[in-house]
């Protein structure tokens, strides 16, 4: 495994960028605005990941270990493959994606090529509990470490056929329950399930 390289940049593409280790240039698929960063002749680090198919032996290169953590997560949701999950990290900032998968936000999802409406809701199922946290920005927007799971919870009961008014006097009486470290969104849920099927 191929961690990261570090080394004089020869050459760069619209989506690769060639380093020099050691007398040996590594081509590095990146996304556009790492490449923005490199420069000829200059040396460069980046945090890379390889993937390794029958009949090649690609690296993706990422400006931090960040992106390239978010980017090794992305594949491991079904049909992303290293293609999209380096498109998701060109349209959108780790932070930015981890947000959208946190809270839910499948329009921000759908911006990237690639990426539909059923895509942004699977990325979102399948890893919302596993993006780590979201840190909360100064407009109040927050993320898993915020106030996420009332929405998530919000929605999930819409979607089960419940009323919105229903969702949302379901989540203000768990919430009043939650004391200290927000337990998991699906035990939420089972929790708001619970409230509303005595209402029923």
């Amino acid at each position: 495994m191929i961690a990261s390289v570090r080394g004089t940049v020869t050459a760069t593409g619209p989506d690769h960028a060639v380093i020099e280790v050691g007398g040996v240039g590594l081509a590095v698929q990146c996304a556009p605005g790492t490449i923005a960063d490199l420069r000829v002749g200059q040396s460069a680090r980046l945090a890379t990941s390889l993937v390794v198919r029958e009949d090649s032996l690609t690296l993706y290169g990422f400006a931090d270990d960040d992106a390239k953590a978010l980017f090794e997560l992305l594949q491991t949701a079904s049909g992303v493959g290293p293609r999209l999950a380096q498109a998701v990290l060109a349209v959108h900032t780790p932070d930015a994606v981890r947000k959208a998968i946190a809270n839910a936000d499948t329009a921000a999802l759908t911006r990237v090529p690639g990426i539909g409406k059923k895509g942004a809701e699977r990325l979102v199922l399948e890893l919302r509990d596993r993006v780590g946290p979201v840190a909360v920005g100064p407009d109040g927007a927050a993320g898993v470490t915020g106030g996420a799971w009332p929405e998530q919870v919000r929605q999930a009961l819409v979607g089960l056929g419940w009323t919105a008014g229903q969702a949302d006097q379901a989540v203000a009486a768990v919430a009043e329950t939650v004391d200290g470290a927000t337990p998991p969104v699906p035990v939420l849920l089972k929790q708001a399930i619970r409230l509303l099927g005595r209402t029923r």
